[in-house]
């Protein structure tokens, strides 16, 4: 008759907790108590067996979101590159904006992130940059100072929200190119 540990079958793969219990190695080690001493058993993982078990580690979306932001980092970090006067205000202003947000709420959410966090201040820093280099090139173009500018595109995007708001088909007819 086949023991219990021998009869492992398809129920291993009825309970997923026996597939995911992080490999150890036990070793025992004796503690001196008032009661006498005991043996009691050590666990010793592996600096690799402990990041891919964290709460960060490459087992969960803490990890990876990091890295496939990564890519929105270096293609705005590829706009440094080009001119200026073919940069978009908005696409760079909402690059700051989430690094902004999204670097504050690293902070906010259990596990702590760190990496993703500095994943978003460098979005950030990145869409600032690249903000700071489009109005100055509209400043030097009309020869008005910083804030002038920035007013004149708030008032600017202000003015298409407001379009958008009163007339809601006229975006679905653009999109849809009529």
């Amino acid at each position: 008759m086949a023991t219990p540990t021998m009869r492992l079958g398809l129920r291993a793969f009825r309970q997923p907790q026996l597939l995911r219990q992080p490999i150890r190695s036990t070793q025992r080690r004796t503690v001196q108590t008032a009661a006498g001493t005991i043996e009691a058993p050590v666990v010793q993982e592996s600096a690799l067996t402990k990041f891919y078990n964290s709460p960060i580690g490459p087992k969960t979306v803490h990890f990876w979101a990091p890295i496939m932001k990564w890519g929105v980092v270096l293609a705005g970090a590829s706009d440094f590159l080009r001119p200026a006067s073919q940069l978009s205000i908005t696409q760079n202003m909402a690059l700051m904006a989430t690094g902004a947000i999204w670097t504050r709420w690293c902070f906010v959410i259990k596990p702590r992130n760190l990496f993703l966090a500095s994943v978003n201040f460098l979005l950030f820093s990145v869409g600032a940059a690249q903000t700071a280099r489009v109005l100055s090139y509209q400043r030097s173009l009309k020869g008005e100072t910083m804030g002038e500018e920035i007013k004149d595109e708030l008032k600017r995007e202000a003015g298409l929200v407001e379009e958008v708001v009163k007339n809601p088909q006229s975006v679905i007819d653009a999109v849809k190119g009529k």
